[in-house]
């Protein structure tokens, strides 16, 4: 029964109770009677089909008890009983659909806001098609007003856009050329042309749909348990009835006991709440993957963090340049010729660097390997560079004078990345690199504290001087620096074998493992790197801190509403099994009080859609301090 055949039965079976009443008042009680019987079978029907496609699929269902609750109370001439029943149950069901429509309005809203046509430039001219017609390489425009279809990067034009989709932020954000724009947000006001390089299902936005839509299907250990009790406890229902007749010889009692022992808010109690909760999360950018991730989020107490992009903006700086052997600019040509093949942030932080200098980058480099928690060696107009930490130069064999590893300590401990460079074996020079850290961390993290968290720690693969400033201005825990990607690793499997619930948070490819090995893992959704993001249970799509923040306490809040709902449901049968037993309970007046509690419960999941955490987005009035990101570990 959807939710449109629920309105329509419930109306034709009230107004049928309505004329029956109106006969009985006119002194036509066989008429009357003909009417409740007529109503108890038209809405007795649909609920008598619904309890056989459930036994078809060996399920145990609530409109089984119902139906044959119906049929007894027919045969022993209760009819006003019956009908009753009937209408009760159509109509709660008919306002459950309606309730659990909100707890599902976040998932809807975000359907419609997904795109169906764009704009792309063709030699014909600018031809509006289907968004599924767009193809990778496409270039498309977008005017004011009109939806972003495709994931891609702006080569022509300014605008501010929307991203409230993506990122759960409704404030517009101003994007120029070589920003990247995402499906579904749209523009405040401008004009910009981007290239594809994702398109269709393949877009952050469809991918969002996707894992939202997965999480409310996903049922918890809570809601898994639910099932199997409901599976044993309906049928046991029907034998405690029988018994119930045996001994008492009355069959309405049975009858009263059979329907008012239905478990309909206890079944509902989980889901509803989880529904309601990833709902919330979907709406304030923050994708949880399923409502066992929720549950688990909830009891976590202690939470790691990655530095880079995690604490820090990610978006560094060269603050300086020192070379020796050759001239400065020279030195900085080189690496950035070697870096143009790099996705690491430094590595684009100096090629950065280069153009703002206005260096001509021409030389394609050679023999280009990336070294995971080193750094990364190429050939660049014939000469051997070696680019990274003090680990990539010991292991490429080239020696650091005193007064070079003097001069990148200085650098670290003011709060700078001292990138070392060896050409042809020898170190010719240290690039700083300095990052700020994110304005809302530390409210952020003083929020996780507030809610639960007992320890807040950083691994990171940057300099220890660097990471222990940071850790020092965040006031975490413990800070462990110079780490590679299976330290980090290591460190989260020694972490939870002391008995934390361990959450980790990091947005690059090296975070990966750590986040796949944490309890939950999560990352940043648009700083993160798409394996970050695959191996993650919770992504963060605004990559700000305080959205872990509300996520912490909404897996709290929805935990909480979820006990709430499994108490209230539990209790309200008890209560009414005594009042049936003890004689105070009759079938209409127990099943009204049940679809009651029904209602209640899918009430109080609704109040989650809502909820906001104290201090949310809360403002950190002290003035953030520019701190280094990682070397090319962290």
């Amino acid at each position: 029964m959807n939710k449109l055949k629920n309105s329509h039965i419930a109306g034709v079976t009230g107004l049928m109770l309505l004329i029956a009443f109106g006969l009985h008042w006119a002194g036509l009680a066989q008429w009357k009677d003909y009417v409740l019987i007529a109503s108890s079978l038209f809405a007795g029907y649909f609920i008598a089909i619904k309890a056989f496609k459930a036994l078809r699929m060996k399920a145990f269902s609530i409109e089984l008890l119902v139906t044959i609750a119906v049929i007894g109370a027919l045969i022993i001439g209760e009819y006003v009983e019956s009908a009753v029943v009937t209408f009760l149950f159509i109509f709660g069901a008919y306002l459950e659909s309606r309730t659990l429509e909100k707890t599902r309005s976040s998932l809807r809203n975000l359907i419609d806001q997904t795109p169906t046509e764009a704009t792309v430039i063709r030699p014909e001219g600018h031809v509006k098609v289907p968004v599924e017609e767009v193809i990778k390489g496409d270039r498309v425009l977008i005017r004011s007003g009109e939806k972003v279809a495709v994931d891609g990067a702006i080569v022509s034009g300014r605008a501010l856009i929307v991203e409230a989709a993506i990122t759960g932020e409704s404030v517009p954000v101003s994007k120029s050329m070589g920003d990247r724009v995402f499906s579904g947000t749209i523009i405040d006001n401008g004009y910009i042309e981007v290239t594809a390089d994702r398109v269709g299902n393949d877009t952050t936005f469809a991918k969002i749909i996707e894992m939202v839509e997965e999480a409310q299907e996903s049922k918890t250990t809570t809601q898994k348990f639910l099932d199997r009790f409901a599976n044993i406890y309906t049928p046991t229902i029907v034998v405690l009835s029988i018994l119930v007749y045996v001994f008492s010889r009355n069959v309405e009692l049975a009858l009263t006991f059979l329907v008012i022992a239905c478990p309909g808010a206890l079944v509902i109690s989980a889901p509803v709440s989880m529904v309601a909760g990833i709902g919330n999360g979907a709406r304030n950018g923050v994708l949880v993957k399923g409502g066992e991730i929720m549950e688990k989020l909830s009891k976590v107490d202690l939470v790691i963090f990655d530095k880079t992009g995690t604490l820090t903006k990610g978006k560094p700086e060269v603050t300086e340049v020192k070379s020796w052997g050759m001239e400065e600019n020279t030195l900085l040509r080189l690496v950035a010729e070697a870096e143009r093949l790099s996705e690491h942030h430094l590595g684009q932080t100096i090629v950065a660097e280069a153009r703002k200098r206005e260096l001509a980058l021409s030389e394609e480099p050679q023999d280009v390997a990336i070294i995971k928690g080193g750094g990364m060696v190429a050939t660049v107009a014939g000469r051997h560079l070696a680019i990274g930490n003090r680990k990539l130069m010991a292991d490429q064999g080239v020696s650091i004078a005193e007064q070079v590893d003097a001069y990148a300590i200085q650098r670290e401990k003011a709060g700078n990345t001292a990138v070392l460079i060896a050409v042809d074996k020898q170190l010719a020079g240290v690039i700083s690199i300095a990052d700020q850290i994110k304005p809302e961390a530390k409210s952020a993290i003083q929020q996780l504290r507030h809610a639960g968290v007992k320890q807040a720690i950083m691994l990171t693969g940057d300099n220890r001087h660097t990471a222990q400033l940071v850790g020092d201005e965040l006031g975490l825990d413990a800070v462990h620096a110079e780490l590679l990607p299976q330290d980090k690793v290591k460190w989260v499997n020694e972490l939870r074998s002391q008995g934390y619930r361990v959450a980790m948070v990091g947005d690059g490819i090296n975070d990966a493992p750590a986040l796949a090995t944490a309890d939950v893992g999560l990352a940043m959704g648009v700083g993160g790197t798409d394996i970050s993001m695959e191996a993650a249970d919770i992504v963060l799509m605004s990559d700000r801190l305080d959205q872990f923040a509300h996520a912490y306490s909404l897996s709290k809040a929805t935990v909480r509403n979820m006990q709430q709902n499994t108490i209230l449901a539990v209790g309200t049968v008890i209560l009414l099994l005594a009042g049936v037993l003890l004689g105070k309970i009759f079938l209409a007046s127990g099943m009204l009080v049940h679809e009651l509690s029904v209602l209640l419960v899918t009430l109080n999941a609704v109040r989650l859609i809502r909820y906001r955490a104290r201090g949310k987005y809360g403002n950190e009035t002290r003035r953030p301090t520019s701190h280094s990101t990682s070397s090319q570990t962290a």
